[in-house]
């Protein structure tokens, strides 16, 4: 090959290297990043604004137990945006390339890139206040989720001590008034419970003009004997007819009809103060004022004293935890370890996203079975 070939086809291989470079380099900055965002970003979205949910949850806990203000800020908003920028700049030369002089041949050429990633997530926050606080926090959880959460299969032992205050009259132990259960109240609790277990608990729903209607059967007509007999026991303990077999659910006090079931439900403020009593404080803090004392940390966890939720507290910051804050130089958590109060807790989060219904709609009908 002479020596003009070669330095044709040098000039061309370089040239041809730069522009696939260029090409490489542009087929890359214009790819999309958006799809690959979803993959991390969702998990950890999720993940971060589920931690500070259940943070901010028991702080407030811990404030009521302190006679302080609960404070609740949603996230109302989240808008990842992403910007991906990039340049590219190349350029080639040839010096002496004349077909008609064979002399010195230069070529040169550079390539430069330069790019910029920028993430610039927007979150909105919305605080609690007004009509919404008064919504969310003080409104009583309607009673017909309590009956769907027992169908849903949360144990009537966890979830009825948590939001009844009373249901026919019959009183919920309570931490705030410093009152025990009635013992018929912790009775009914574990005959519901049992009915649960042994898949005797049904929900329908009948549709109406007006709205929703909820059906609740606690026992089937064709039930077993002993499960007809706990029906039974039921009827008495709420001092219904032993003759229905359909009872329609208000909300209120006993109104001391035979014919119908009262429950009074606890509102979210009322729940996280009845939970405030159980945070661990320092003796001198009770000594001091700055709180009142608690109910025993040593309280059994039964149907008559309610589930437990055990906060503890402590100077250092705890290891092998459900969910820790600080609050006034101290820590309070659950932990990891307390499967009870973990369960309780998750509970109370559950009920958090039920609680802005209110009590309003059609009222449910329980159907109990008579006696064989």
């Amino acid at each position: 090959m002479s020596r003009h070939a070669r330095r044709r086809s040098a000039v061309r291989v370089y040239g041809t290297w730069l522009a696939a470079a260029a090409f490489g380099l542009c087929a890359t900055a214009c790819s999309s990043i958006g799809p690959a965002t979803v993959v991390h970003d969702r998990i950890d979205y999720a993940s971060s604004i589920g931690s500070s949910w259940k943070e901010q949850t028991l702080l407030n806990i811990v404030k009521l137990r302190y006679a302080d203000v609960p404070i609740f800020l949603e996230v109302a908003q989240i808008v990842a945006g992403y910007q991906v920028q990039g340049t590219l700049g190349a350029n080639f030369n040839a010096a002496n390339f004349n077909a008609a002089q064979i002399g010195p041949f230069v070529a040169g050429g550079s390539l430069a890139t330069a790019g910029t990633y920028t993430d610039r997530p927007t979150v909105v926050y919305s605080p609690l206040t007004g009509t919404d606080f008064l919504k969310r926090l003080m409104t009583p959880i309607p009673p017909s989720s309590v009956m769907f959460l027992l169908q849903a299969g949360y144990a009537a032992e966890r979830t009825m001590p948590i939001m009844l205050t009373s249901i026919n009259g019959l009183n919920n132990a309570s931490n705030r008034l410093r009152r025990a259960a009635d013992p018929r109240f912790a009775r009914l609790v574990r005959l519901l419970g049992e009915g649960q277990r042994d898949d005797a608990i049904q929900i329908r729903i009948e549709r109406s003009k007006e709205g929703g209607e909820t059906s609740v059967i606690f026992f089937p007509p064709k039930a077993r004997p002993d499960l007809l007999a706990k029906g039974q026991e039921v009827r008495r303990l709420l001092g219904l007819r032993p003759d229905l077999h359909e009872l329609k659910i208000f909300y209120g006090g006993h109104s001391g009809r035979d014919d119908e079931i009262d429950m009074k439900t606890r509102s979210m403020l009322e729940i996280m103060l009845e939970f405030a009593g159980n945070v661990q404080v320092p003796e001198s803090d009770v000594a001091g004022g700055r709180t009142t004392p608690g109910v025993s940390q040593a309280q059994p966890d039964d149907a008559g004293a309610g589930p437990g939720m055990r906060i503890l507290s402590g100077d250092a910051a705890p290891r092998d935890v459900f969910v820790a804050v600080r609050y006034s130089n101290r820590w309070y958590w659950i932990a990891d370890t307390d499967l009870p109060s973990k369960s309780t807790f998750t509970i109370v989060m559950l009920l958090f996203s039920i609680a802005d219904t209110g009590v309003k709609g059609a009222a449910p009908v329980v159907t109990i079975p008579a006696s064989p």
